[in-house]
């Protein structure tokens, strides 16, 4: 305070008269400031306004009030008398006499020719005092030989390479230089043209066509100087601006320059240089056609949008054949036969020009478009005026229309279509800047650009409120004030030396505590970083969720069935002997009578309070996930077998142990459990499959724990059937599937009768016999049970047809096929194909379907039945009985024979009732004519009983047991597998009393 005091003291002791010092020198710095605003906005308004408006304006009153330094007076056109077939052995004097005959003419065309034409002229003195001058000013003219007396030698010769004598060249022509006149003086003179040729004479005072040639000098190096500056103007600037079309003006300018010099009669020369005179034709040619090239390329180019809109399209093509034509025509035809093509092509491309024009500018109304067209439409006229006027014979025409006067002013108009086309993209320009700037403030995404220092240089709307920053103030922060040192030196390094310079980093903490994540995209550019910063937070809070549900069960919190794979595949990885690992596959045997009895909800609550309990009992090594509806796996790292067993018995109990309190009401639900040991070239599928079948078996033994060890019989058996199933996903056949073969005797005549069941079987790794149940439990599974169908049938055919010749006692051979193969219609399909490849072997095929697939479709099942039998083969109803259906359907369905269910026949001795279903079976099948086939019979006394009831076929483990195909070759019948003897006479003795108790219509013989 006492320092502040003393600044007031010291403030207010000063001298007034300082303050007034000081405002006075102000005032004068102001002052001066404003005159010097002034004088700038004066002299920005004289160059701006003023200076031009005065050159504007001092140019047109000497336009209009001062006579040109170059106009001229005293030339006087000349009539002659001209003649142009005159033969070539004609001299002077012969020639005299002939155009004496002709009439006196002010122009003579030659129409092409070529020609020598020879012409007569009197010329009067003109200017006093001076030369008098005779000029031919025909840029046509070749060669040019004059005489003053035929009998005498010429006064001069000229061509386009040498002149002698009196004549010399002159502006585009030639000129001969007759001294100081007094008197008129005739001339006989002959000349050569070369294209549309006007032949005029005129007769200057020397003085004056001096003027004359000066003008044209100067005419000829304004129109070089000027096109060669506007195309030089041009092509630079098409190279800064990177524009190529701005070439092709460039050259197209260039092709102007050289017809308009073409027009003048300065087109035999180049840069000051002069073009040999045998090459002149052939430039000209080329330059037409160049040109032609140039303007249909330019004028495509230039109105390519344009000329979509219109369409027209095959006059565009007309435009572009013309140009191939005449360059073909400067190729092959000579300079006077390439003339008429040139008018042709010319006139046809102007007329397309003109139509095309008309309708861009109806059209589109764009001023580039008009200056554009207006350049086109002078030089288009302007160029071909000469060569239109001279096919039409308008002179007239030709000399309105100036060469350098178009030339200028097409490329007046060129510069002005430019100028227009620069003001028209510097405005597209500023209206893009103002554009991308709102669009800049606008923007939900930060904007922003830091300096090579992290400081902000500038940044949006959206930046300022993402960070809190105020809208005046950014300079005054660096980017580590809101994300720290690290994340800059992370955000310099992405965007100078990253191709992918997307980066998510996360801010510091604010007052508040809370931070915010962002997606940074960032680039260096001239020394600078420029970026774009998105707030995430609530993303990466979506994504964070979603990636847990990805992997968890959003019902009980635990892992769902992809993370539980994942869980179980890192084990799996990690598995060695000093790590030992193990699955236990969990299944609620009570809850789906919850589910029904009291709701899903009811439900829900048990599956979470299971796992809370299962949670709650396992450590962090082990990872429990839930796989189905009431299906859990647990997976044991670092934990033997035993281990895991003990375990997974905690966890039952814990399930089973206390009933679950859902409200007022109490479940209790019951658990089974599967254990196995993981090795370390287990898959994940298969090893929950083992799990699970583990899980089955106690389920199914009413055991809590079923666990396989490492080794035991049961997983090589689920391992085997897992190899089958990825062969069969594969397409493929495992060559562990092979064939067996059942007897089946006829009870009439055994010693008579070899048929037989075809049974598939498969060994496992170690060559031990898989159940063929198991087999195709896991193909039904899996759905790939059509394809081992398929194989065994394929396979039983091809053998029937090898050895058809052996099997003259087998009347049929049975062959199962399973309830999904025949609802399976291009498995049917497959099937007849392949019967119809072995007709042969079709007439001893019996297929067995079993009674409830047969009952499921019945009317597809007929159709099936009715197949066969148009075939030759036979169906016959397999486990018939154990659906315990009515029979009624037999009657409709058309079925050879009938397998009685081995179940009834197994226990018919010991229990009457199955004793009374077996013949009620039998009788049924006498009555409907169908024979019967008895299975599973183990003892004598069920084969006594059988043969008293009437049956007409056995099969069973007394009889024989599977046999392989080349034992079925080899025996008489099916009594030659029966090694007891006492059972082979009670056989004997069946068979002779079975026929005269029992007749049958078999439908099998």
């Amino acid at each position: 305070m006492a320092g502040d005091l003393g600044n007031e003291r010291d403030d207010h002791s000063r001298n007034p008269t300082d303050f007034a010092d000081e405002w006075a020198e102000l005032s004068g710095m102001r002052r001066r400031w404003r005159v010097s605003a002034r004088l700038d906005e004066l002299f920005r308004t004289i160059s701006l306004y003023a200076v031009p408006a005065a050159i504007m304006l001092l140019s047109g009153l000497v336009l209009m009030f001062q006579e040109s330094q170059y106009a001229v007076r005293g030339e006087t056109p000349l009539t002659f008398e001209a003649q142009g077939d005159v033969p070539a052995t004609f001299g002077p004097p012969m020639v005299q006499g002939v155009l004496e005959r002709a009439r006196s003419v002010r122009q003579f065309s030659t129409h092409l020719s070529e020609a020598p034409v020879w012409f007569r002229v009197t010329v009067p003195p003109v200017g006093a005092a001076q030369h008098t001058i005779l000029e031919f000013p025909s840029r046509h003219a070749q060669t040019l030989a004059c005489w003053r007396n035929p009998d005498a030698p010429a006064i001069g010769r000229a061509d386009r390479s040498a002149v002698s004598g009196a004549i010399r060249m002159s502006k585009a022509g030639f000129a001969i230089d007759l001294g100081p006149l007094v008197a008129p003086v005739t001339l006989l003179c002959e000349g050569t043209f070369s294209g549309p040729a006007h032949l005029t004479l005129v007769a200057w005072p020397a003085s004056e066509l001096r003027i004359s040639e000066r003008e044209f000098h100067r005419s000829n190096g304004l129109l070089e100087g000027g096109l060669l500056t506007l195309s030089a103007f041009v092509l630079v600037t098409a190279i800064i601006n990177k524009e190529w079309l701005y070439v092709l003006f460039a050259a197209w300018l260039i092709g102007n320059l050289r017809l308009a010099a073409n027009s003048l009669g300065a087109d035999t020369q180049w840069l000051e240089r002069a073009i040999p005179t045998d090459l002149d034709a052939l430039v000209r040619k080329a330059t037409f056609a160049i040109y032609y090239v140039l303007t249909y390329s330019l004028f495509t180019q230039l109105f390519k949008r344009e000329l979509r809109r219109v369409g027209l399209r095959w006059m565009v093509m007309v435009l572009q054949w013309a140009g191939v034509v005449l360059c073909c025509a400067a190729i092959a035809l000579p300079y006077a036969h390439f003339i008429p093509v040139l008018w042709a092509v010319a006139a046809l491309g102007i007329v397309i020009v003109l139509v095309l024009l008309t309708r861009i500018l109806v059209l589109t109304r764009s001023r580039v478009a008009i200056w554009y067209s207006a350049s086109l439409a002078i030089v288009l006229f302007a160029t071909f005026s000469e060569v239109i006027a001279a096919a039409f014979n308008a002179r007239a025409l030709s000399s309105a229309l100036n060469s350098v006067t178009a030339a200028l002013f097409s490329s007046l108009m060129a510069a002005l279509a430019i100028a227009e086309q620069m003001r028209a993209e510097h405005q597209g320009k500023l209206e893009a800047q103002t554009e991308l700037r709102n669009a800049y403030d606008v923007t939900p995404v930060g904007l922003f650009t830091l300096d090579d220092q992290g400081v902000f240089v500038r940044g949006n709307a959206a930046l300022h409120t993402m960070l809190g920053i105020p809208n005046t103030e950014a300079r005054t922060f660096r980017w580590d004030q809101f994300f720290g040192q690290s994340t800059w030196r992370m955000l310099l390094d992405v965007a100078q030396h990253s191709e992918d310079s997307e980066l998510e980093i996360l801010s510091l903490p604010r007052d508040d505590g809370r931070t915010s994540r962002y997606l940074v995209k960032a680039i260096f550019s001239a020394g600078r970083i420029e970026g774009s910063l998105q707030d995430i937070t609530e993303r990466a809070r979506t994504m964070e969720q979603l990636r847990y549900l990805a992997e968890n069960d959003p019902l009980t919190g635990v892992s769902n069935r992809r993370g539980i794979e994942k869980a179980l595949g890192e084990a799996i990885r990690t598995l060695s002997d000093a790590r030992p690992a193990a699955l236990a596959y969990l299944d609620l045997d009570r809850f789906k009578l919850v589910n029904d009895l009291f709701g899903h909800a009811a439900g829900d609550e048990v599956l979470r309070q299971a796992c809370d309990r299962m949670r709650s009992r396992l450590s962090t090594d082990q990872s429990v996930g839930r796989t189905g509806g009431d299906e859990f796996i647990v997976v044991f790292r670092d934990a033997t077998i035993k281990e895991a067993a003990a375990v997974a018995r905690r966890l039952v109990e814990a399930i089973c142990g206390e009933p679950y309190q859902i409200g007022d009401r109490a479940f209790q639900v019951r658990a089974s459990a599967g254990v196995i040991e993981l090795t370390a070239d287990m898959r994940v599928p298969d090893a929950i499959s083992s799990a699970d079948r583990a899980c089955r078996e106690a389920k199914k033994s009413r055991r809590e724990l079923v666990v396989y060890e490492r080794g035991a019989a049961a997983f090589r058996e689920r391992l085997a059937e897992l190899r089958l199933i990825d062969a069969l996903d594969a397409g493929l056949t495992p060559n562990t599937l092979f064939l067996e073969m059942q007897p089946i005797m006829e009870m009439a005549s055994p010693g008579e009768s070899l048929n037989f069941e075809v049974l598939l079987r498969m060994r496992d790794s170690d060559g031990n016999i898989v159940p063929a149940s198991r087999v195709i439990s896991a193909a039904e599974e899996n759905g790939s049970i059509g394809m081992i169908d398929k194989w065994v049938l394929t396979n039983t055919l091809a053998w029937i047809d090898q050895n058809r010749d052996r099997l003259t006692k087998t009347r049929f051979v049975c062959v199962n096929l399973s309830g999904a193969s025949l609802n399976d219609e291009h498995f049917i399909r497959d099937i007849f194909a392949t019967l119809a490849a072995h007709e042969r072997a079709v007439g001893l095929l019996c297929i067995e379907i079993t009674e409830t697939v047969a009952l499921h479709d019945l009317d597809n099942t007929r159709r099936f039945v009715d197949r066969i039998h148009q075939m030759g083969g036979r169906i016959a109803l397999d486990d018939f009985g154990a659906g315990f259906s009515s029979f009624s359907y037999l009657k409709d369905l058309a079925v050879d024979a009938i397998k009685i269910d081995g179940a009834f026949v197994k226990s018919m001795a010991a229990h009457p009732a199955n004793l009374a279903i077996v013949e009620a079976i039998v009788a049924l099948a006498k009555n409907l004519g169908i024979r019967s086939v008895a299975e599973w019979v183990e003892d004598a006394a069920t084969l006594e009983a059988l043969s008293e009831l009437g049956v007409d076929y056995v099969q069973g483990f007394l009889i024989a047991r599977p046999q392989t195909p080349e034992a079925i070759l080899a025996a008489d019948s099916a009594v030659s597998f029966v090694r007891d003897p006492h059972l082979a006479s009670l056989l004997v003795e069946l068979g002779d009393a079975f026929y005269p108790r029992h007749r049958s219509h078999s439908a099998l013989h």
